[in-house]
């Protein structure tokens, strides 16, 4: 079989497996809308929360008023004890229940801290976090008001009084993620989880279904051929797809949802060549292993959370256990995703990511003397 026949018998291998191409580009495609969408707002905001004032004062009206003023609390009723707010917010489905101590203004007046309670769902945990982001806001706000405005009936000058309030100014600048948003934080890196997983279950479906036919004893077009060339071709096929699909995700993509993109298409076509060759070797080396194409979507599925805690950027890795860590350094995806978000999120030069750049090439080089000496074992078993 000449080479041009057996890329036609490839390309028709790939593009008439409709498992594949569901995984391949319906898959990039699909997750590119699905996934970004929890974060469609970039981050929860006017959570509703019901408000229980055991004072009944000017001053906890005053607060109640800060906090439903602020963008992160919404507080849409009161009630008149801890058991009504706790049936309103189980049948409302609301986010939490503010309760207002009694004798809230008298402490205040007397210089002790009264102790505003918050009741919610900690499981949620982002909304659990931005509801308290609100009311510890409001209720600083409040305890500056107060402080001032003792200060200056005790005759301090205004500007004296900010100042022995608060005599450092704190003035917080995000680096690169400038709107502290959750698609900026968490898109980069999952992008690159997907197109590692669809690949290698794009590579696994292909070579499981190779098998599944050689077991019921077709004849495999490529089994007259040599194993370096079936690697060569498959590989070719699988890295031209990919670069499409990658530039799609961080291009147009990223455009679409506003995330910042520093590298250039040059930089990012050099780091796209080992993290896409020791994927397509990884997918095929499993490929050439799984008894049925439906196991590639299996193992793809069950590792895909490992993964993403591995690669640090939702878990620190120092919480992670060494040999565990040790281990996750095979797979392609844990030094590509930080090689990326580092690259196009961060800035840095493609000199400043050549340890990963180095990492990601080895893993290539091993991957693919283990993907070449699979496929001859293969070839060879069944001439």
């Amino acid at each position: 079989m000449k080479l041009r026949e057996l890329v036609r018998y490839e390309l028709r291998a790939v593009f008439t497996n409709h498992a594949l191409l569901l995984t391949v580009f319906g898959g990039v495609l699909f997750y590119s809308f699905l996934y970004p969408l929890p974060y469609a707002k970039q981050l929860p905001r006017e959570q509703t929360v019901v408000v229980v004032d055991l004072d009944g004062s000017g001053l906890s009206r005053h607060l109640i008023r800060m906090v439903d003023a602020t963008p992160q609390v919404d507080i849409i009723s009161q009630a008149y004890s801890l058991a009504q707010a706790k049936e309103e917010m189980i049948q409302n489905k609301l986010a939490g229940i503010l309760v207002i101590p009694n004798h809230f203004y008298r402490d205040l007046l007397q210089g002790k801290s009264p102790t505003l309670s918050y009741a919610g769902d900690a499981s949620y945990f982002l909304v659990y976090g931005t509801v308290l982001e609100g009311m510890v806001m409001a209720g600083k706000t409040l305890a500056a008001e107060v402080t001032v405005t003792r200060l200056l009936m005790s005759g301090q000058a205004m500007e004296l009084a900010k100042q022995q309030y608060n005599a450092i100014g704190i003035g917080l600048h995000a680096l690169f993620n400038e709107a502290g948003a959750y698609v900026n934080y968490v898109i980069p890196a999952v992008f690159v989880l997907i197109l590692h997983q669809t690949l290698i279950m794009g590579t696994g479906i292909l070579g499981g279904t190779d098998n599944e036919q050689l077991k019921s004893g077709t004849k495999l077009y490529w089994q007259n051929r040599s194993a370096s060339t079936l690697l060569l071709v498959r590989t070719a096929i699988f890295f031209t797809i990919y670069v499409v699909l990658s530039l799609y995700y961080f291009g147009p993509a990223f455009q679409f949802y506003d995330i910042p993109r520093l590298a250039t298409i040059g930089n990012l076509l050099l780091l796209m060549i080992p993290f896409l060759l020791s994927t397509i070797f990884l997918g095929i080396s499993l490929g050439t292993v799984f008894p049925r194409r439906e196991i590639a979507t299996l193992i793809v599925l069950l590792s895909s959370m490992p993964i993403v805690f591995g690669s640090g950027f939702v878990w620190p890795e120092s919480a992670i256990p060494l040999p565990i860590l040790n281990v996750l350094q095979l797979i392609p995806a844990i030094p590509a995703i930080k090689a990326f978000v580092l690259l196009n999120q961060n800035g840095a030069e493609l000199s400043q990511i050549i340890p990963l750049v180095t990492h990601l090439s080895l893993l290539a080089l091993f991957y693919g003397l283990a993907a070449y000496m699979l496929l001859r074992w293969k070839v060879r078993q069944k001439i």
